[in-house]
């Protein structure tokens, strides 16, 4: 994809914190030529905040294994680093950060003298966004990139770019404004109540939190009262378990959740679906009662809301979680449904060697029914990894098998683009979320 031309108002200024509304006026006074017709509007659509903290580009720069910019671009220059890592810290090779790695990053950090804990890379967050956000004609966007090292304030820059639409002219522009705030993540807690007064007043207000969530920090819980929306990734979560019931305890709250990660199941849900739409399969869902779920290793979140999906559509209620372990970190589910039928749901963690963009992809399923005669056996396989272990014996002959291609641009940027564009509530998340929470309850029983 060609990206987008931009035409820069003005470039990254620094200033101080109480002069970025004065600053941004003074950009938009400045496009008056006098002749009546600005070369460039505001754009009113929404406002937005992303905080990125990418973390671990700054871990590895400060042990040595990056020196790259500190942009969030997970390219070959990361995936190198982050491999020689593993390598040295004798964890598992596969590139990217999972929370074993980065666990392991931030304790060899830890041990650095002082004068290892400045990072000198170049701070390339905040300077842009992606085309597929700056396409929705974004009218703020405030990015928040905690640094590490000693706490020195706040650092504020302001900015405006236009990004230049098909057929357009250079005098008719919509543009954006950015604001990038660096500090601490103890600074910026400081700060929290500054930063969700610069988002517009009466325009739609969105939060893309590029991280773990932590109900219980300040600077999320400010922003949290202050959004229409909170935008996350479970595919990011370093413990997908627990803050998947941390987002249900939100949603309870009355805070809307947008999850991309739940956007990435849609291709399997689809299928699933299709699946039984003969009329002859669809009475034999009665008679489903064993499911199994293959997902890469290192993030369980797309497993236990598919699961959960599947299970508040078919009315199942859990009643049980046993937690196996072993190679594949095997976890059965146990579930009551109609007439007190008992399902079972095994979900395992498949160790893949060509790990994909996305940590915790679904690999295959398999629903079955303990009854021979029920025509309900259905194998779904990702395109790229297959699912032998679900093929596996004889009755897969008479399985309905069905390979899902992935969405075709699973990143983050893509999926924010079309959340972008359908705001409000989604009742179907919620309600599969719910259940997902039922199960992980269990667990902590």
């Amino acid at each position: 994809m060609t990206p987008t031309p931009i035409v820069a108002l003005q470039k990254p200024k620094d200033i101080s914190l109480h002069e970025i509304e004065a600053e941004l006026s003074k950009i938009w006074l400045s496009q008056n030529s006098g002749s009546g017709t600005p070369i460039a509007t505001r754009a009113a659509t929404f406002s937005m905040v992303v905080y990125e903290p990418e973390e671990f580009q700054q871990l590895l720069a400060g042990l040595g294994f990056y020196s790259g910019p500190i942009d969030g671009i997970h390219g070959p220059l990361t995936k190198a680093a982050v491999k020689e890592a593993q390598i040295a810290y004798d964890l598992r090779v596969t590139g990217r950060v999972d929370p074993t790695t980065l666990a392991r990053l931030r304790e060899e950090f830890a041990k650095q003298p002082d004068d290892r804990t400045q990072i000198t890379n170049l701070n390339a967050r905040g300077f842009s966004i992606s085309d597929a956000i700056a396409a929705q004609n974004p009218c703020r966007i405030i990015t928040l990139c905690p640094v590490l090292g000693d706490d020195q304030g706040v650092s504020a820059q302001v900015s405006a770019y236009c990004p230049v639409q098909k057929g357009g002219t250079g005098s008719n522009l919509v543009c954006c404004e950015y604001i990038t705030l660096r500090g601490t993540k103890t600074a910026l807690e400081r700060v929290s109540d500054i930063v969700a007064s610069l988002m517009i007043p009466d325009l739609p207000k969105f939060i893309w939190w590029k991280a773990t969530p932590n109900p219980e920090q300040t600077l999320f819980q400010s922003l949290t009262t202050s959004t229409n929306c909170i935008i996350v990734d479970s595919s990011y979560f370093s413990d997908a378990e627990s803050e998947l019931l941390k987002m249900q305890h939100l949603i309870e709250q009355n805070t809307f959740i947008a999850d991309l990660n739940w956007h990435r199941l849609s291709p399997w849900q689809e299928l699933t679906a299709a699946a039984f739409d003969p009329p002859e399969r669809r009475d034999s869902l009665a008679e489903m009662d064993q499911v199994a779920i293959d997902y890469e290793k290192g993030n369980a979140a797309q497993a236990l809301m598919y699961l959960g999906w599947l299970a508040s559509r078919l009315g199942w209620k859990p009643v049980e979680y046993q937690a196996t372990g072993g190679d594949y970190d095997l976890r059965h589910i146990y579930f009551e449904g109609t007439n007190h039928r008992r399902i079972e749901a095994e979900l395992a963690a498949i160790p893949t060697a060509d790990w994909g963009e996305i940590m915790g992809d679904l690999v295959g399923i398999r629903l079955t029914s303990t009854n021979c005669n029920a025509d309900c056996c259905t194998i779904l396989c990702s395109e790229t990894t297959g699912c032998m272990r679900m093929e596996a014996g004889g009755s897969a002959q008479s399985c309905r098998t069905e390979q899902v291609s992935a969405l075709s641009d699973q990143r983050a940027e893509a999926l924010m683009s079309q959340q972008l564009q359908r705001w409000g509530r989604d009742m179907l998340y919620e309600e599969s979320l719910a259940v997902t929470a039922d199960i992980l309850t269990l667990r902590d029983r």
